[in-house]
């Protein structure tokens, strides 16, 4: 089948939509970077505190505050997905990688409880440097996505206090994590959002 010539106007569109597809790459605004990495961060604060100064055994019960803030995100996507007008590649694919790191997150949780319950071993000792190490995955993978580079070394950053927390009593090894949020998503989350601003401030008015 011999292929027709496209016009001016078709090459226009063409490069038009391909301009649209790109810019659209960077409609990560950090939101939920800056939600999950202030949350995280509060409570392992939090619960050093109460562990260190307070000597409470129910240290923990601060992590109830994720809950919340699960509500918040379902509520908060939900919304984004009715107002967004085009999904790009990049976007499908970190949704389904955030989506494989929540799930893991909440296996992994159970799991080494239940080896905790079977074994007798320390949940806290083994929990917190597998959490380390499983939050830099996805916070690499977006860097690479998305082309971003303080992402790429906040994941790295969560592998490395991974390893430095296998060697930390289980008090310090909880400030690993509010460590590992200011390198791997409050600083990056606050980065996107200035150049989320930056780039949609002429059409969004913001």
């Amino acid at each position: 089948m011999e292929e027709r010539p496209i016009t001016e106007q078709e090459s226009l569109r063409i490069i038009e939509s391909m301009i649209h597809a790109a810019k659209t790459q960077f409609s990560e605004d950090g939101h939920l970077y800056l939600l999950w990495g202030w949350v995280v961060f509060l409570c392992s604060v939090t619960q050093f505190i109460l562990m260190r100064v307070v000597h409470t055994q129910w240290h923990f019960v601060v992590w109830g505050l994720t809950w919340v803030a699960l509500a918040y995100q379902v509520i908060y996507t939900i919304q984004k997905r009715k107002r967004r007008r085009v999904k790009t590649y990049a976007d499908s694919i970190l949704t389904s990688v955030w989506t494989a790191f929540l799930v893991a997150l909440f296996l992994m949780a159970g799991v080494i409880g239940n080896i905790e319950r079977v074994k007798g071993m320390d949940y806290y000792a083994m929990v917190n440097p597998l959490f380390l190490l499983l939050y830099g995955v996805p916070t690499f993978i977006s860097g690479s996505v998305l082309k971003f580079k303080p992402l790429i070394f906040g994941g790295i950053g969560c592998w490395v206090l991974a390893i430095v927390a296998a060697f930390l009593p289980q008090d310090w090894q909880i400030l690993m994590l509010s460590v590992a949020m200011l390198i791997a998503w409050i600083s990056p989350g606050y980065q996107l959002r200035a150049r989320y601003r930056k780039t949609y401030a002429p059409d969004h008015g913001l």
